[in-house]
């Protein structure tokens, strides 16, 4: 896969973060392929059934920010290591 950044700053509601979070958790839960919109923007990916999580929150001063990682590779897992063969002996 191409190198992609998709980046959309908006300001929401409360109850509109909401629903786009449900609606995230409703595409995670419902299977594999996960589309997505968010302040106008469609985004459609394929997540593997293990992903990478980090929340994070951060207050700074009278600013606070929560922050929702998810992350996992594109690339193909590795082969399974080799089943080592039983030998009979004669």
């Amino acid at each position: 896969m191409a190198n992609v950044k998709v980046e959309r700053k908006a300001s929401l509601t409360r109850k509109e973060v909401a629903q786009a979070l449900s609606a995230l958790a409703a595409a995670l839960d419902a299977g594999s392929k996960v589309e997505v919109t968010m302040a106008g923007l469609e985004v459609s990916v394929q997540v593997p059934n293990e992903v990478s999580t980090e929340f994070e929150i951060e207050v700074d001063g009278d600013e606070i920010e929560i922050e929702l990682e998810l992350k996992w590779s594109t690339a193909a897992p590795p082969p399974p290591p080799p089943r080592p063969s039983r030998r009979r002996g004669r």
